[in-house]
C-alpha cells in the first residue's frame, strides 16, 4: 500500500472514530443528566469499558507483555502510559457540560483545544512518528477547521452560560491531542492498538474512581437511580473503537491529521444525530452543513501537507 493510500485509509479511520464521539458525547451527557452528577456517568462509561476490554485480556496477552518489558527497560516512560487520565477528563466534560450546552457548542470548544494542542504536539515529536513541521498547509487546515466549526455552531452561542462552561471542554480538547501522541507510542512498543487501549482505560477508571470518592466523601451520593435503558451504557465501548482507532493510525499520518479528520467525524456525526434524533436545537439548519463542508475541506488540505 504507498504513501497516498495509507494516509486517505489513516485518515478515513479518523472519521470514523470522531463519529464514535460525538454520538458518546450525546450518550454520556444525557446519563449525566439522568444521574445528576456527570463524574458518576463518566465513571460508569470507563467502567463498562474496562470491563470489556478485562474481558478480551487473553487475546493480547503477547502486547501486554511487551508493553510491561517496554516500561521496565525505560523504552517508555511513566508519564506516556496515562493517556486514560485525559480520557476520563473528556468523558466527564461531556456529562457536566453537554446538558448545558449541547453536543454543537461542546464540539466547538474541543476542536478548538485539540487543533491547537495537536500543532504543538506534531512539532514536539511526542507521538510515535516523531517531530513533524508545521507545514503551512497544515496551519492552514487547522485554523480553518475550527473557523468551520464556528459557523457550523454558530446560531447556538447565544447562551453566555456558554462562555464559562466552555472552558471545561476546550481544556479537554488540548488533553486529547497529547493523549493521542502518547498512547501512539503505547501502542507502537505493545505491537498493537489494543493493550494501549486497555491501560488507558484502566488509568481512566483509576482516576475517575477516585474523583468519585471525594465527590461522595464531600456532597454524599446522589439520590438518582440507575437508568434502564441500555443504550445509555454504550459510551464506554464506543470509547474503546475511539481510543483504538487513534492508537492505530497516528504513527502513520501524525497527531494533527488525526485530530482533524476527528473533527470531520464529530460534526458528520453531530449532523446525522440531530438529524435522525434531534434534540432541543433541532435539526441541522444551513450554517450547520456549511460548516461540516468547510471541515472536510480543511482536513483535505491539511492531508495535503
Amino acid at each position: 500500500m504507498n504513501t497516498g493510500t495509507t494516509r486517505a485509509a489513516g485518515v478515513g479511520l479518523a472519521v470514523l472514530g470522531g463519529a464514535f464521539l460525538a454520538l458518546q458525547s450525546r450518550l454520556n451527557g444525557e446519563l449525566g443528566r439522568r444521574l445528576d452528577d456527570g463524574i458518576a456517568a463518566a465513571s460508569i462509561s470507563f467502567g463498562v469499558g474496562l470491563i470489556v476490554l478485562l474481558l478480551a485480556l487473553p487475546l493480547m496477552r503477547t502486547g501486554v507483555r511487551r508493553l510491561v518489558a517496554a516500561v521496565r527497560g525505560g523504552g517508555l516512560r511513566w508519564w506516556q502510559c496515562v493517556g486514560g487520565a485525559c480520557g476520563a477528563f473528556l468523558v466527564t466534560t461531556q456529562g457536566l457540560t453537554v446538558p448545558l450546552l449541547g453536543v454543537s457548542v461542546f464540539i466547538v470548544a474541543l476542536v478548538a483545544g485539540q487543533s491547537a494542542s495537536s500543532l504543538a504536539v506534531d512539532r514536539a515529536g511526542i507521538g510515535p512518528g516523531g517531530v513533524r513541521p508545521v507545514t503551512r498547509n497544515r496551519l492552514i487546515g487547522s485554523v480553518l477547521c475550527v473557523g468551520a466549526v464556528f459557523v457550523a455552531v454558530s446560531t447556538h452561542l447565544g447562551d453566555p452560560r456558554a462562555i464559562g462552561l466552555s472552558a471545561l471542554p476546550l481544556l479537554a480538547g488540548v488533553g486529547v491531542a497529547w493523549q493521542q501522541g502518547v498512547n501512539g507510542r503505547v501502542a507502537r512498543a505493545a505491537g498493537s492498538p489494543w493493550p494501549a487501549t486497555l491501560l488507558n482505560f484502566a488509568v481512566g477508571t483509576c482516576a475517575l474512581l477516585l474523583a468519585l470518592s471525594i465527590e461522595y466523601a464531600l456532597r454524599g451520593a446522589p439520590p438518582g437511580h440507575l437508568p434502564t435503558q441500555f443504550w445509555l451504557y454504550l459510551g464506554g465501548p464506543l470509547g474503546i473503537a475511539f481510543i483504538a482507532i487513534s492508537a492505530a493510525v497516528v504513527h502513520r499520518i501524525g497527531v494533527l491529521l488525526l485530530g482533524l479528520g476527528m473533527i470531520a467525524g464529530q460534526i458528520l456525526g453531530a449532523l446525522t444525530i440531530d438529524t435522525i434524533a434531534p434534540g432541543t436545537a433541532g435539526r441541522p439548519d444551513l450554517l450547520t452543513i456549511t460548516g461540516a463542508l468547510l471541515t472536510l475541506i480543511a482536513v483535505r488540505i491539511a492531508a495535503r501537507g
